[in-house]
């Protein structure tokens, strides 16, 4: 916890853990811009996901940097936003400058079932439903988030992720 109040939030977690549903939502409870950090990967990352095969730390370093400087200007600007992404490894958050005073790490966490069965449900996405294993294996879990279960609707969700978060002294 930082001793001013955080202006960043990154939602992290494997796909399907609602990550740009809830950062959305947190977004327009602040009041604050919403960044989705798959915006970030080039076409060739992207191809790779769409043809199911997993990105190495080689295909994420350069998307990684990009949502440093992110990172690293909103919180020059003072601006607040809400940055959904995958953050899976410890080195891949370092490379983010995480953990930092004025970000809040939120990881949000599902059973391996409800992941599945969000990813079947889910159309229009690069992301195929059998790279999940493979996120499930690099994720290393934060000591440094707060930790939210998504086994809830998503207002409840979005609801404890609010209540949560108050207590870093999030500014809305």
């Amino acid at each position: 916890m930082s001793t001013t109040a955080e202006r960043v939030v990154v939602v992290m977690g494997v796909s399907g853990s609602g990550k740009t549903t809830v950062g959305a939502a947190l977004a327009a409870h602040y009041g604050w811009t919403f960044v989705d950090a798959d915006d970030f990967h080039g076409a060739v990352n992207q191809q790779k996901m769409a043809a199911g095969v997993p990105l190495d730390d080689d295909d994420r370093s350069p998307w990684l940097d990009r949502l440093r400087t992110l990172l690293d200007d909103a919180l020059a600007r003072g601006d607040g936003i809400v940055l959904a992404c995958s953050a899976l490894k410890r080195a891949y958050r370092e490379r983010l400058g995480l953990p930092r005073p004025g970000v809040a790490l939120l990881h949000l966490h599902g059973t391996r079932e409800v992941l599945e069965e969000r990813l079947r449900a889910r159309s229009n996405h690069y992301m195929p439903p059998s790279l999940l294993a493979s996120q499930l294996e690099a994720l290393e879990p934060p000591d440094d988030a707060v930790i939210l279960a998504i086994d809830a609707s998503l207002d409840d969700v979005v609801a404890r992720a609010i209540a949560a978060l108050a207590p870093l002294g999030r500014q809305p």
